[in-house]
């Protein structure tokens, strides 16, 4: 069901505080801490004397003390001590997780520790730079699997009708998808020529009119898209339209954490190439995405909900192209994988 030799997100880097945050990720519990340095440290949330949570512990300076009878772990997951217990059995352990803060986000990996390389965590280009806009992230719960996440985020024409207030608009319906696959993942994409401006980014054209848009749809295993979008005057989209002097350019970065078989944490922020220190506009930008991604939660919700209810099968049509794709790559790593330690399901 999961793919764990894989980097995922664990939590905003600013969820993490003083005190034991208690996830689930690919159906394991994890406590989440931070030593006295700020380093973030990720362990089994549950002590293997009785298996009580950690996170109903407490923390120790670097350490972690359960809060059932005392025992206390270090962040390799070695129980460092034991009270009434002349010597500490070598089964005193828990297991350790290799976390990462980069871009505002604890990514964590939850396959072998040893095939870990922080290397190949999605990079986020224009990260920092001064002349790109940032929007604060966010994140959420989705009430369902994290593959019908993946085939909306393969999905270019949902938004001719769940945001037809913000990313869509009538333009987005009938336009054909191209979809193209690497060893990463799976691409949708489409330009759309002499069309209307969609609501949420009117205030960020630096143009009046028409214009050509392209929705570039990027899904990379295991479960993290970039969503990128670009409007230029009409006429002027195509192979070189992010290099135009007008053209307008928002990343969205899209990080999708399986929890268990039936919840998803989403975790998203959004770079653009205009306005880098309008906080206003940055503010706006991100209440109408927000707006937008409960549009998707709600609709998420549903179909999670209708296909454990309903006994018809469903069918596929042509847009599902890019999803069914990915979806077939995505179920060939997973059965390929090397054994973890733990199972490969949920």
């Amino acid at each position: 069901m999961f793919l764990f030799d894989a980097w995922y997100v664990a939590a905003m880097d600013r969820e993490l505080t003083n005190l034991p945050l208690p996830i689930k990720i690919l159906n394991e519990r994890i406590v989440l801490y931070r030593q006295t340095d700020g380093t973030a440290v990720a362990l089994e949330d549950a002590c293997a004397h009785r298996k009580l949570p950690l996170s109903m512990g407490r923390i120790q300076g670097d350490d972690i003390e359960c809060g059932y009878h005392g025992l206390v772990y270090n962040a390799t997951g070695e129980c460092v001590r034991m009270p009434c217990a002349d010597r500490i059995p070598k089964r005193a352990r828990v297991r350790s997780y290799p976390v990462v803060s980069r871009y505002g986000l604890l990514w964590i990996w939850m396959g072998s520790a040893e095939r870990a390389d922080a290397s190949t965590i999605f990079r986020v280009e224009h990260w920092g730079h001064p002349s790109w806009g940032m929007t604060q992230g966010d994140a959420m719960t989705v009430d369902c699997n994290y593959l019908y996440m993946t085939d909306n985020l393969l999905d270019p024409s949902h938004v001719a009708w769940v945001h037809r207030s913000s990313f869509g608009n009538a333009a987005c319906e009938s336009t054909p998808v191209q979809v193209a696959a690497s060893e990463s993942g799976v691409i949708a994409s489409r330009w759309m020529n002499a069309v209307e401006v969609a609501p949420i980014y009117v205030p960020f054209m630096p143009f009046q009119g028409l214009c050509d848009r392209l929705q570039h749809y990027e899904v990379r295993y295991p479960s993290h898209a970039l969503i990128k979008a670009v409007f230029v005057p009409a006429g002027e989209g195509g192979v070189d339209a992010e290099r135009r002097a007008a053209a307008f350019i928002m990343d969205s970065y899209n990080f999708l954490t399986p929890v268990d078989a039936g919840h998803t944490r989403y975790f998203w922020f959004q770079m653009r190439n205009v306005f880098p220190n309008d906080e206003q506009l940055s503010s706006l930008l991100g209440e109408g995405v927000k707006s937008a991604f409960e549009e998707d939660r709600a609709i998420l919700n549903a179909v999670q909900q209708s296909f454990a209810d309903t006994r018809t099968p469903n069918i596929d049509i042509a847009i599902d192209a890019a999803p069914l794709r990915f979806r077939r790559r995505i179920a060939q790593l997973i059965q390929q994988q090397q054994p973890q330690g733990v199972p490969a399901s949920g």
